[in-house]
């Protein structure tokens, strides 16, 4: 009986207390529609509630008191409202959101000093979110960034081995970073892509032109950081999501499964993902021997937010095995032969049993990439100031199995390691003025391990550089802009090459006996300096109507294979010489862009112009008597080159999205560049084959329509369908010196796709599906930044046909699972 009484005695209490708790409830509309699935939150007690599919909500067991109650959802603009809370009472919300102005309020991060919106800021810079890259079929990140932005492309090696591209420059031209730390992996090769998760990624943001100004050397094209996925997550709650990702074409599968936790202020994200693919197919090659991958990435990050800032840790880990494609054939039959010796005749190779051709079973000749990194990034907050510093370390090992007879002997095998700092003081704002001064740099060493083949020395690089940047609204005008200083130094020892005794390969010979051995880089050291700066404004005619105009000088340092280089990079099949000689890169490049956010339609027209001086590119190398010149049989000689050059372009979008058809989204966008070779004395020998830049891309003409239900359909919500068309012109611009490139016939791609989201019955989403069919046509083409285009041994071909050709139609389902 004593028990009953108690327990009764709780349950009074109980009810009591809760009788003087309020509660929240309320709809959330714009423009008269629901507004599912928004956010409801009152910061200060960390309670919220999420809209249902009618855009309803509830918060229960508010404690009384004046709060802001915060109400969010993509797409709309944020609003706060101040309400009072009162005991016992429900307190009805009826809320109406505005549209955002599509992404002219959008915060980035990239390319500027401190968060800055989108309208505020004159250098181009576009964004993808996470959903839009799931929409597409990619095999790996820089595809999903490519599909999504105008003026992005990218030189790639098989699905799995993409370098981004931006207006024409690539390379160590295009900085990419991880939550603002720059990616370094020997971006300068093509063999290997950049060793990011692409499942753990956000969103993208990308800076078209030069961005030197506040990243120093290799940021002459631009930038392309992606941000890591921190999911919200209510304290003390664990929260999860799993994908699965399916491709038909090269039967890719991938799974990646992350986990959220928040307690204290604390934030924990773990994410593992796995692909793998066999060699993919086309209606020419059949399936192309040599393009297998089998991927690992794991990532963990902790952020802690306090009153005086916050810091944010991280490590990853990527593991890649990638097949080397090398083209060779059959002559007769056009069906992909192996290698099988070490020195053998191309012409006698054995064919590839068609059971290897769909083995997930790596062939032994491959590449292994591995890729670790440990950063913090921190902000501590001053008065009305701020500092902010990111410490970073990464490792790249690269190593290349291309002996056939000793498959564990790598034929490359070397190893990066990079130390990374940013140090930047926001000062109080003085009358509008916001100021920037900062320091960063990197400090790099790269080792030759057991390797055969040494196409780069070992070296030791330091870069730092200084920057002021300042920005102020003067009515209607954003102004910004500053000016940079760097200094890079790269030194190395003599590296000396001999002959491995056990296995007559090359081999580094060290130390004080170096008889017999031949002197491969003599010792080298240099400083290479450089002034960058930019001066933009945006004129802000209307919150909807803008222009933008920005000049900037951009700065690059030679890098190490352009300087140092001399030997064979066994997965290029080229031999590469460099020049010390070298001088720095530097460009003009003048930009305008008119950006039109309207009821209807969004329309953005951006034009560019880029003059490059000491452009560096890579050219044959003949002897006196004008024969090419053969270092290692079966392979090419390229030297590089130094000369002037100019990019020009625009790219052009027009999004509509009429108010009269709301489930109605048709999406266009045009990107045009051109890349002129000022190399005089080469243009007089060789004519138009000389005129040109390698890599560029063609015209690109993107239009997809998208249809998007109102409503749902029972629990299933989201629910889209879309249609895409890619045409790519003919590529008759192209640099055609030793036949480096070839012209590249134009071709027109349709994609078809679907998706969906499934909720539970509380109208939280369960899973989302997005389904897609690439090439419904299965179109034979080539890009002409397409390596394997110009993977060819023969000079004939009995069906007319050179090269290998893209990836031909592929089926892509893609499940999200979130718990």
């Amino acid at each position: 009986m004593k028990q009953f009484f108690t327990l009764l005695s709780a349950l009074i209490l109980t009810l009591s207390l809760q009788a003087q708790q309020g509660t929240v409830k309320g709809k959330v509309t714009s423009g008269g529609k629901p507004v599912q699935f928004a956010n409801i939150v009152i910061p200060s007690l960390k309670a919220g509630a999420t809209a249902d599919q009618q855009g309803f909500f509830t918060i229960q067991h508010v404690q009384p008191g004046a709060y802001d109650i915060k109400i969010s959802m993509i797409g709309y603009q944020p609003l706060t409202l101040k309400k009072s809370i009162l005991a016992g009472k429900v307190t009805l919300l009826d809320i109406s959101l505005e549209e955002d102005l599509s992404k002219l309020n959008e915060v980035v991060v990239t390319g500027v000093s401190r968060a800055t919106a989108v309208r505020k800021n004159p250098i181009p810079i576009a964004v993808i979110g996470k959903r839009e890259m799931n929409m597409n079929v990619n095999n790996n990140l820089i595809d999903a960034i490519v599909k999504g932005i105008p003026g992005v492309s990218a030189v790639t090696t098989g699905p799995n081995i993409s370098k981004p591209f931006i207006r024409g420059l690539g390379y160590n031209r295009v900085l990419t970073l991880f939550d603002g730390v720059r990616q370094e992996g020997q971006q300068w090769g093509d063999e290997h892509g950049i060793e990011i998760d692409q499942y753990g990624v956000s969103r993208a943001e990308v800076v078209k032109g030069p961005a030197s100004l506040t990243y120093g050397s290799d940021a002459l094209a631009g930038v392309i950081n992606m941000i890591p996925d921190i999911p919200e997550v209510e304290p003390g709650k664990l929260k999860g999501s799993f994908l699965a990702d399916y491709h038909s074409n090269n039967g890719m599968i991938g799974s990646s499964l992350g986990l959220a936790y928040n307690k204290n202020d604390w934030k924990y994200v773990l994410r593992g993902t796995v692909k793998t693919a066999h060699n993919y197919r086309n209606k020419v090659d059949g399936f192309v021997y040599g393009t297998a991958f089998r991927e690992y990435n794991l990532t963990a990050l902790a952020r802690v937010d306090k009153s005086w800032g916050h810091s944010q840790w991280g490590a990853t880990l990527y593991d890649n095995m990638q097949e080397i494609p090398d083209g060779s054939r059959d002559s007769l039959t056009r069906k992909f032969t192996r290698q099988v010796k070490e020195d053998d005749d191309i012409t006698n190779r054995p064919i590839v049993p068609d059971h290897l051709l769909r083995t997930y079973t790596l062939n032994p000749l491959h590449q292994h990439i591995q890729h670790y990194r440990a950063y913090n990034n921190t902000r501590w907050i001053l008065n009305r100031g701020d500092i902010n510093t990111t410490i970073g370390v990464q490792q790249s090992i690269r190593r290349e199995y291309n002996h056939p007879e000793m498959v564990a002997q790598p034929g490359l095998y070397v190893v990066l390691n990079t130390l990374n700092y940013d140090v930047r003081y926001n000062l109080p704002s003085l009358n509008g003025l916001e100021t920037t001064v900062g320091v960063n740099g990197m400090y790099q060493t790269n080792r030759s391990k057991n390797g055969t083949d040494f196409p780069i020395p070992d070296y030791n690089l330091f870069d730092i550089g200084g920057f002021v940047f300042a920005k102020k609204t003067l009515g209607q005008l954003d102004v910004s802009g500053g000016v940079r200083y760097d200094s890079r130094h790269i030194r190395w020892n003599d590296f000396y090459v001999g002959t491995n005794k056990d296995n007559g390969f090359g081999q580094h010979v060290t130390g004080p006996d170096t008889a017999g051995a031949t002197l491969q880089f003599p010792s080298f050291r240099h400083s290479y300096t450089g002034i960058s700066g930019s001066l933009g404004v945006t004129w802000n005619i209307s919150k909807r109507v803008l222009i933008k105009a920005n000049v900037a000088r951009g700065y690059r340092a030679p890098n190490i294979t352009e300087i140092g280089s001399n030997g064979l990079d066994p997965g290029a099949h080229i031999v590469y010489l460099g020049n010390r000689e070298f001088k720095p890169e530097f460009s003009l490049q003048e930009d305008i862009g008119f950006l039109a956010y309207l009821p209807d339609a969004d329309i953005s027209v951006e034009l560019f112009n880029n003059n490059i001086d000491n452009y560096i590119y890579q050219a044959r190398l003949y002897d006196a008597n004008g024969d090419a010149v053969v270092i290692v049989p079966g392979n090419a000689t390229y030297r590089y080159q130094q000369s002037s050059a100019r990019l020009y372009g625009a790219e052009a979008s027009v999004n509509l999205h009429p108010r009269i058809v709301p489930w109605l989204n048709w999406n266009n966008s045009i990107a045009y560049t051109e890349g002129l070779n000022r190399n005089k004395p080469l243009i007089d020998k060789y004519g138009d084959a000389a005129r040109y830049l390698p890599f560029i891309p063609p015209l690109h003409i993107r239009s997809e329509v998208r249809a998007t239900a109102q409503r749902n359909f029972g629990r299933l919500t989201k629910t889209y369908v879309r249609l895409e068309a890619d045409r790519f012109a003919d590529q008759s611009h192209f640099y055609g010196v030793d036949n480096t490139e070839t012209f590249t016939a134009g071709y027109t791609l349709f994609n078809i796709g679907a998706g969906t989201a499934l909720t539970n019955r509380k109208g939280r989403s369960v899973l989302e599906l997005f389904l897609q069919l690439d090439n419904v046509f299965d179109v034979a083409y080539q890009a002409n930044m397409n390596r394997l285009k110009y993977f060819e041994y023969y000079s004939a071909s009995p069906n007319g046909r050179l090269g290998i050709y893209n990836m031909g139609r592929n089926f892509s389902a893609k499940v999200v699972v979130p718990f």
